[in-house]
């Protein structure tokens, strides 16, 4: 399977294992709990699948960039969390980081 799917898949895991773990209320709420534990471990699996073909370096920072983006935006839209212009500069910067990584690097597997 294409490694890039595998990431991506483990990105909306983690993303939902994140959200769950908000709505799950320090643990006390059953349901998305175990969301938590599902979401995570699904996304752990997905991205030790993407290890065996590209480097460390650039799962773990697409990984982890798309996943502070993901749950920023989901904090905006599902909690209202609010998002001023330093962090959406910030934000930007780390899309582009991805960007930067991902595309004209010869650090990924192209």
């Amino acid at each position: 399977m294409n490694p890039y799917a595998l990431l991506a898949g483990a990105i909306v895991s983690e993303l939902v294992g994140t959200t769950a773990l908000k709505l799950s209320d320090g643990f006390s709420q059953p349901i998305p709990s175990a969301g938590v534990v599902i979401g995570y471990g699904l996304a752990f699996y997905l991205l030790s699948l993407t290890l065996e073909e590209l480097p460390i370096g650039v799962v773990y920072a697409t990984w982890a960039a798309l996943g502070i983006v993901g749950v920023a935006a989901i904090g905006l839209v599902a909690f209202d969390d609010p998002i001023d212009l330093p962090g959406a500069l910030g934000i930007a910067l780390i899309i582009g980081g991805v960007y930067c990584v991902n595309v004209p690097s010869s650090m990924s597997a192209h």
